[in-house]
């Protein structure tokens, strides 16, 4: 066949169908959240082509001097993919593990944008070797299952459609669709454990054990996820049993799903673990109440738990140790 006249290549063809999939009612229009990045823009590209109707929003935390050059350059990827664009500044608030904070400014800002537009969703770019990467983040914060199942594919307005593909398949997608993208040099900055994880620790695990461990990790935070959201509902069910919960309701648990239960009643910002010991001790009488973060005090009275936001100036009965 003359090279001249041979149909053309559709770099999108493979993606089509699992994607399709993974968006599944979803309904129009979605929020795609793009920093200019191959996996954001492998994202944009496919709802594009998946007719998403999304708009693609650029957030800016404004943490290095030249951040402020990547908004035009985001943009004009969104006009050649055929999207709306936005640029949102976010500002990151001072305090530890500055990678937190700026997430939590970031996912704050796409709410806002997708409530501003209208949106049912917002889709991030997150793919296995972030999955895998996160995964090893909460082995080092001492996580419990729940924080060893690490993203879920789903989650309230959050969405990622991208988690069963490599980040190297995103790189090669927006290379097809010949889109030049931006490179963070955060991503390459080791002073982030994110980073250092990516370039040292799983290259390093994965030579110990003779394979790549991404589809590994990936892999077992699936089936972590599915046992968790199990144990989640059953917890659920079982306490609290009323809108003063019973202590004895909730000691009469299995320890396991005693602990699920006390995480989702107090709710966020979730409890560690240490705080969910705590009130195990309040339940059983060890103690008349606990400070958790967020301001919040949990207190035992009358065979009866109450949660509520303590007031910085009231003294905690436990001597208010956190």
């Amino acid at each position: 066949m003359n090279p001249a006249t041979a149909p053309a290549v559709d770099p999108l063809a493979p993606w089509r169908k699992p994607f399709g999939e993974a968006v599944r009612g979803l309904g129009t229009p979605v929020v795609v959240a793009c920093s200019g990045g191959a996996d954001s823009v492998a994202l944009l590209a496919l709802a594009v082509d998946g007719a998403l109707a999304p708009v693609a929003v650029h957030v800016d935390h404004a943490l290095r001097p030249d951040s402020g050059d990547e908004p035009p350059v985001v943009e004009g990827i969104a006009e050649q993919l055929g999207a709306p664009f936005r640029s949102v500044r976010a500002a990151v608030t001072p305090g530890p593990n500055l990678e937190a904070r700026a997430r939590a400014a970031r996912y704050d800002a796409l709410e806002l944008a997708r409530v501003d537009v209208g949106a049912a969703v917002v889709l991030v770019g997150h793919t296995a070797d972030d999955q895998a990467e996160t995964v090893l983040l909460n082995v080092l914060r001492g996580s419990a299952a729940a924080g060893l199942s690490g993203m879920a594919p789903r989650h309230g307005h959050v969405v990622r459609p991208l988690l069963g593909y490599r980040r190297e398949q995103t790189r090669a997608l927006c290379a097809a669709v010949r889109v030049r993208v931006l490179a963070d040099p955060m991503n390459e900055d080791r002073a982030f454990r994110r980073v250092a994880i990516r370039h040292d620790v799983l290259p390093l695990l994965s030579a110990l054990a003779g394979r790549d461990l991404v589809p590994v990790l990936a892999r077992q935070a699936d089936i972590l996820r599915a046992e968790s959201e199990y144990l989640d509902a059953l917890a659920a069910r079982a306490w609290p049993d009323a809108d003063l919960p019973s202590v004895r309701a909730l000691l009469a648990l299995p320890l396991p799903l005693a602990r699920r239960a006390i995480r989702q009643w107090v709710g966020a910002p979730p409890p560690s673990s240490l705080e969910v010991e705590r009130v195990l001790a309040v339940a059983a009488g060890e103690t008349r109440a606990t400070q958790l973060a967020g301001g919040r005090a949990v207190r035992r009275s009358g065979g009866r738990l109450a949660v509520a936001r303590r007031d910085a100036a009231e003294p905690c009965p436990e001597g208010g140790t956190a």
